[in-house]
């Protein structure tokens, strides 16, 4: 579709894409309707393809496979408006790898909303060192952080100086990006602390996203007694935890009220060990 309404006046989105292009307007910053059926529409801008609008589904209830078909066109479409010669299902490899959005030579963005097994993601992801190109994996609804970091979400997690353990969210349908940053774990649980910031899926979004530099943030503490309370019943639940905790602390002849407060309270990054393990880990060892 070449051709939608704005504000009730019909616009070509060759137009449209030339007002992206020379910075009058932000992309998709307002609401395109098809002049047939009256639904909203985007504007699509492809580096090797004629601007065009498109319908914007409602990925509820239609599946992963929808989610990640708009996401992909939407961020591909940011990043084509923001400079880069990006283009989609790019093959790689001598075939052996197909990226979703491929920026330049260096950068390639994934985006991931169905289930992936680990061995698939290290395979892609070697093949990826291998070329040199830098993978950022953008995860859909089923991979959203929410209270607690599952052992799934862990290798999409990313870590640099300015945000620290980060995890990159997609959400078409509000043309969303979502940034959880400085991620934690509890000392000795999955419970995740982060900061999260929004960013508009358009060209000033990404560039305000490339550009955002937070306060750092230390490790945080919980309350002792809350500590000290999640242990127990991990104890009294006989959980896997608390099995292995329990072996330990008998072994060692120890209670939990003779462990230290920072193994009970001090946040720890995301790949570290829970704080209670590696305490009476080394403890064993010293004796």
């Amino acid at each position: 579709m070449y051709a939608a309404l704005l504000n009730k006046k019909l616009v070509l989105a060759i137009e449209e894409a030339y007002l992206v292009y020379q910075g009058e307007k932000r992309l998709n910053e307002n609401y395109y309707y098809c002049p047939k059926c009256n639904k909203k529409v985007i504007l699509v801008i492809s580096q090797y393809k004629s601007p065009f609008f498109k319908h914007l589904s409602i990925i509820t209830g239609e599946g992963e496979k929808q989610e990640h078909l708009e996401s992909k066109k939407l961020l591909c479409s940011a990043l084509v408006a923001s400079g880069y010669k990006a283009k989609m299902e790019v093959s790689l490899a001598s075939s052996q790898l197909r990226a979703d959005i491929l920026a330049s030579e260096k950068l390639a963005f994934e985006i991931q909303c169905a289930p992936l097994s680990n061995e698939e993601f290290n395979h892609r992801h070697k093949l990826y060192q291998q070329l040199k190109i830098k993978d950022i994996w953008v995860v859909g609804k089923r991979h959203y952080l929410k209270n607690k970091l599952s052992k799934s979400q862990e290798k999409y997690l990313r870590k640099s100086q300015n945000w620290g353990w980060y995890l990159l969210e997609i959400e078409p349908t509000k043309q969303l990006l979502h940034l959880k940053y400085f991620i934690q774990l509890e000392a000795n649980s999955r419970k995740a602390w982060y900061r999260r910031r929004d960013f508009k899926l358009d060209e000033n979004g990404l560039k305000a996203l490339f550009h955002f530099v937070p306060l750092q943030s230390p490790i945080k503490y919980i309350e002792i007694s809350r500590g000290k309370n999640y242990l127990r019943r991990q104890l009294r639940e006989k959980t896997k935890l608390g099995k292995i905790v329990g072996s330990l602390l008998y072994e060692k002849n120890l209670t939990i009220e003779q462990i230290p407060a920072r193994v009970l309270t001090k946040n720890r990054e995301p790949f570290d060990s829970m704080r209670i393990i590696e305490f009476l880990q080394q403890k064993k060892t010293s004796q």
